[in-house]
């Protein structure tokens, strides 16, 4: 890939250059993403077929004036109307003007509902406070001191009469020096995603919900810089249809008392961010801990408790390749923490003899079984052969070009793929030269819109967009290079399809998992190298070629549907011919 573009906002001096690239990009998309006025009257015109109202319900507390009326006037300048504003005011005496201020708004337009508080009751109590005052079929959370985009309820509107939506979210931008084109960072969603949802608030801006499921969800409670994150959790757990907008219509403004200058620097957000998670799956029944992750404080890593010591089938085909199998058994044995696995090697036509007296050495432990596959080459069979050999209550699918790096390799993907609601579970890959090769698979990424890896050739050392290559989420699908799954759920599907010899039958079988409501899992927290050749090129021989087009073919035709909405884990808003995150040209 020879084109780079910014995964995301970088301070570094280094990347100043590429910080200005992105700056660039950005403001024109903010620029791109305005109302006309033309449209503005359209959607002012726009009868729905439902009458909803909403109340958007905003806690105070010595706002700054000019950010309280430039607030106000967001709302105001909706072009859906039927909504009211609440006001919960617990500003302190020195603060009086935030008062006069909404009352002046409050005489103007009775949609503007207005309460001064006795007391501060901090951002929890305040916004209960909001709630009690709250008429609307639908609630909206709203800081006092960024602004909407003026279409957002319009485009709420949308959604929920089409969807029968009961929790809805939209993309947001965070912008600093009063100028919403001065972009720090824009924030591209992924639809509802529970375990990236649990690592970190990225639905955060701009949320609403169906009034009704504060009575299951219950109100705000007192996490003090967390509550956003408790709140939305409890909601998503019992929404029944959650629906993300993938526009900017949250504008989150960046100033030194704000959360979106630096949640790091608020260390009391961090530990009751991590009370919040732990708290969330105590009440659920779930034996698990929380901590921060290593580079980010306020992004999550959740320790699953494991059930007993289930055996785990490592399966590995191999031809030849001595020195790749020796590695890769050499690591397997030597750093693993794990121990109670097999491995499983599948013998496909070796013509060495020094390979045959690898696999005679081999066999002389007890947890490693050789068995031969003479049929011509064919990825899914193989694993398909070899897995019924497994005797393990869960399958490890490695390449023989890996090597382990992460001890716990093992753990951290079986404290995943042992929930119910799991399908497969990925690990994160690199090149010998610390650059990313695999971090979760994007359904229609690259030349032939079939699948890619995301973050692909991006340095180990990354980020990643929005801290991505430093926290479990949920994808698509993940490589096969280094895939576990209940050894229940591949027989139940039959394996790997055999139709895609080489290519997508990873891809396949993932999302062939996803439509039976399972949900597949990235892992950072597993890493191993993979020594495959970034240069070998898709195809060498005209023969290969022409099988890996048809399972180009096949594949975008058996997800036709996929594709064409787009990956639900990737934002409509991200390029599709580059694999880092690069924002979709206007022309795209």
């Amino acid at each position: 890939m020879s084109k780079k573009k910014l995964t995301g906002p970088v301070r570094d001096s280094a990347e100043l250059e590429r910080l200005a690239a992105y700056k660039k990009v950005a403001k024109e998309y903010i620029e791109r993403n305005l109302l006309s006025e033309e449209e503005a009257d359209r959607q002012r015109a726009f009868v729905f077929s439902k009458n909803i109202k909403f109340s958007i319900l905003v806690p105070l507390y010595n706002t700054p004036i000019a950010y309280l009326k430039e607030m106000i006037e967001s709302v105001l300048a909706q072009t859906y109307g039927n909504f009211e504003l609440c006001l919960a005011d617990g500003s302190d005496r020195r603060h009086g003007k935030v008062r006069k201020v909404c009352l002046k708004y409050a005489a103007s337009d009775k949609r503007v509902v207005y309460k001064k508080l006795k007391e501060n009751k901090g951002i929890a109590g305040n916004t209960n406070e909001c709630i009690e005052m709250a008429t609307g079929d639908y609630l909206a959370l709203f800081d006092h001191d960024d602004l909407l985009h003026p279409a957002a309820l319009f485009e709420m509107m949308q959604v929920i009469c089409g969807e029968d939506a009961d929790f809805v979210y939209t993309d947001e931008v965070a912008f600093e020096n009063e100028d919403i084109t001065d972009v720090i960072n824009l924030h591209f969603k992924s639809d509802f995603a529970p375990d990236t949802l649990l690592a970190n608030n990225y639905i955060c801006h701009f949320t609403s919900f169906k009034a009704t499921l504060i009575q299951e969800a219950g109100m705000f409670r007192q996490y003090d810089g967390s509550q956003d994150h408790d709140m939305i959790l409890r909601l998503t757990a019992v929404a029944k249809k959650i629906c993300h907008i993938p526009k900017v219509l949250y504008y989150w403004r960046s100033h030194p008392a704000s959360v979106a200058s630096d949640i790091s620097a608020k260390p009391y957000a961090v530990t009751a961010g991590k009370k919040v998670v732990t708290d969330f799956l105590a009440a659920r029944g779930v034996d698990a801990t929380v901590e921060s992750t290593k580079v980010f404080p306020a992004i999550y890593k959740i320790n699953y408790k494991i059930t007993g010591t289930p055996l785990v089938s490592i399966i590995i085909p191999n031809k030849d390749h001595i020195k790749d199998l020796t590695r890769c058994i050499d690591s397997i044995k030597a750093h693993s923490t794990y121990d109670n696995y097999e491995i499983v090697v599948v013998e496909n036509n070796s013509t060495s003899e020094i390979i045959f007296k690898y696999y005679e050495y081999l066999e002389t432990f007890d947890n490693v079984h050789v068995v031969r596959y003479p049929e011509q080459f064919n990825y899914a069979a193989i694993n398909n052969f070899g897995a019924k050999y497994a005797n393990g209550e869960y399958l490890l699918l490695l390449n023989n070009d890996t090597e382990v790096i992460t001890p716990e390799w093992i753990e951290e993907m079986l404290a995943y793929a042992q929930r119910q609601d799991v399908g497969v579970v990925g690990a994160k890959l690199y090149y010998e030269d610390n650059t990313i090769q695999h971090a979760g698979i994007v359904v229609g990424l690259g030349a032939h819109r079939a699948a890619g890896h995301i973050h692909y050739g991006v340095p180990a050392a990354s980020k990643g967009y929005m801290g991505k290559l430093h926290y479990t989420q949920n994808v698509s699908a993940v490589t096969g290079a280094c895939l576990m799954v209940k050894k229940s759920i591949y027989d139940a599907v039959g394996g790997l399809d055999e139709k895609f010899a080489v290519a997508f039958n990873d891809v396949d079988f993932c999302l062939r998992l996803r439509d039976k409501g399972y949900l597949n899992i990235f892992t950072p927290d597993a890493e191993l190298y993979h020594y495959e050749s970034k240069s070998r090129g898709l195809e060498n021989t005209t023969t290969k070629r022409k099988r890996f087009d048809g399972e180009v073919k096949l594949f975008r035709e058996r997800w036709a549907e996929l594709i064409a909405k787009g990956d639900p884990y990737y934002n409509v808003n991200f390029s599709l011919d580059y694999a880092d995150y690069a924002i979709r040209s206007e022309n795209e």
